[in-house]
């Protein structure tokens, strides 16, 4: 089973239809054990950094998140949420992965936010990359990126390069949207969905 933590966020339902179509059963949930006692868990997130932690912090389950052992995957802001602090508010996240979330500066005919396709760079090899085209495009819709650091394992350029996968021992996450990613973004999630527990 696959738990989906209940962070509120706009991208929830089109992830579970994601899943769905890859065969997976999914239950969105804030409670606890449900998600300690899942086989992998997805942390979806559309929205600001201060309020989906605030979510998080009334439910509970920033330790228990911190604690999970299982494979878990932040999905946009649900990446973000995994590094240390936000430049959104001064928000301090979870702090599971190394770096900073920074604002993209609107310049040089560049729009805030990054919203649209967006080619993947891989900058080395991991389960989650297994199978992708040596051309890949993903959705991105963010104005907040983390910057290029060790837990970066698929880079991306929008004025600047900036963190498109991130993962560190159980821990991965996202920048883009693979539930909106067609052919590329479902051989991602199914790659997450076959790592062992």
């Amino acid at each position: 089973m696959i738990a989906i933590i209940d962070s509120g966020g706009a991208n929830i339902a089109s992830v579970q239809f994601a899943l769905e179509r890859l065969g997976a059963e999914s239950v969105l949930t804030r409670d606890a054990a449900e998600i300690a006692a899942a086989d992998r868990v997805l942390l979806p997130g559309v929205g600001a950094a201060p309020v989906a932690m605030q979510t998080l912090k009334e439910a509970q389950l920033i330790e228990p998140v911190r604690k999970l052992r299982q494979p878990v995957l932040g999905i946009c802001l649900g990446m973000q949420l995994l590094f240390g602090r936000s430049a959104e508010g001064g928000t301090d996240l979870l702090g599971i992965l190394h770096g900073d979330c920074r604002a993209f500066c609107p310049e040089g005919g560049r729009s805030v936010p990054h919203m649209g396709w967006n080619r993947l760079r891989p900058t080395t090899t991991h389960p989650l990359l297994a199978g992708l085209p040596d051309v890949a495009h993903v959705y991105f819709v963010h104005s907040y990126f983390v910057p290029v650091n060790d837990a970066t394992i698929a880079a991306c350029q929008y004025g600047e390069d900036f963190t498109a996968i991130a993962a560190m021992d159980n821990f991965m996450g996202c920048q883009f949207h693979p539930e909106r990613s067609g052919q590329v973004g479902a051989r991602i999630l199914q790659n997450f969905l076959e790592m062992p527990r």
